[in-house]
């Protein structure tokens, strides 16, 4: 019981780290039509961020809840100048989005081997989220307890944002049917930039939960790309629910194979889940109903 509390406890805890990583992917990639490979380089950024606030800071405890808003905004301005110098000129044009980022995430890696070298850096845990509690009789670490409430905190912000706000009404009225909202008086370039600032930000705040269960080095970005990206197309594009579920799900299912088996077929036997999955379901848990005639 307790080896089973415990394994379900690490796949919701993976979970909660994928869904971080993968809620500003949602919004840019599901939303926006953006393919953003250099996600994974403001998830550095961000970590990066916690690194240097604690440098300055000294204190393990206040340095964290600084680098949060901080590496929000860290990531979310470098979003913003990605999409005002390069990609405000490739809406609709997905393959060019893919390349350009991919190259702009290879150039903020030799920026980040350039500035903090390439070995690979510790942000201190504060003393309040070291140590476990006990649930059943199974060690629950206390920084994936944290991990996973900020996780859910950010999910639940996101969808008041959209669900209940003048700028998620907007949003969704552009995703909806974009010219439709132009018409309406919605600016939809501006609406544009601010989804991508939330988006990135977001990805900003994920470097901050990551950099408490492990190092930050300039490699850290590719580690959690692919599976940001793998999540987003199984919960369906632009569905913060679809997302979510996915993220917990195939943190589960990853915990439970690499339980079974190794870390490399765990990854193995999870794309092919997904691959199986999308034969069945191609649009994902959620479909995205819009008004668009394209």
């Amino acid at each position: 019981m307790e080896l089973l509390i415990g394994q379900m406890f690490a796949g919701l805890s993976l979970g909660s780290v994928l869904l971080l990583a993968a809620l500003g992917l949602s919004l840019t990639f599901g939303q926006m039509g953006v393919i953003n490979m250099a996600h994974g380089e403001f998830i550095m950024a961000g970590a990066y961020t916690a690194f240097v606030v604690q440098q300055s800071l000294g204190s393990a405890g206040v340095s964290l809840l600084v680098s949060l808003p901080a590496a929000f905004l860290v990531g979310g301005v470098m979003g913003l100048a990605l999409e005002g110098l390069l990609l405000k000129r490739m809406y609709h044009r997905p393959l060019d989005t893919l390349l350009v980022t991919f190259g702009v995430s290879l150039i903020l890696q030799q920026v980040a081997r350039d500035v903090f070298g390439a070995p690979s850096v510790d942000v201190r845990v504060p003393s309040w989220l070291q140590g476990n509690v006990e649930l059943l009789g199974a060690p629950i670490p206390l920084t994936r307890l944290f991990i996973l409430a900020l996780a859910l905190a950010c999910l639940a912000a996101l969808a008041l944002l959209l669900k209940a706000t003048p700028l998620g009404r907007r949003i969704r009225a552009v995703v909806v049917n974009r010219d439709l909202a132009e018409a309406s008086g919605i600016s939809s370039r501006r609406t544009d930039q601010l989804t991508f600032f939330i988006g990135s930000g977001l990805a900003g705040v994920a470097g901050v939960a990551v950099t408490l269960i492990g190092s930050t080095s300039p490699y850290l970005g590719p580690n959690y790309i692919v599976d940001a990206f793998l999540v987003v197309v199984a919960g369906g594009i632009g569905q913060i629910k679809g997302a979510a579920i996915a993220a917990f799900a195939l943190g589960v299912l990853q915990s439970v194979f690499e339980f079974s088996t190794t870390a490399s077929i765990g990854k193995v036997l999870i794309l092919a889940a997904i691959v199986i999955f999308l034969q069945v379901r191609p649009q994902g848990i959620f479909t995205l109903k819009t008004r668009s005639l394209a």
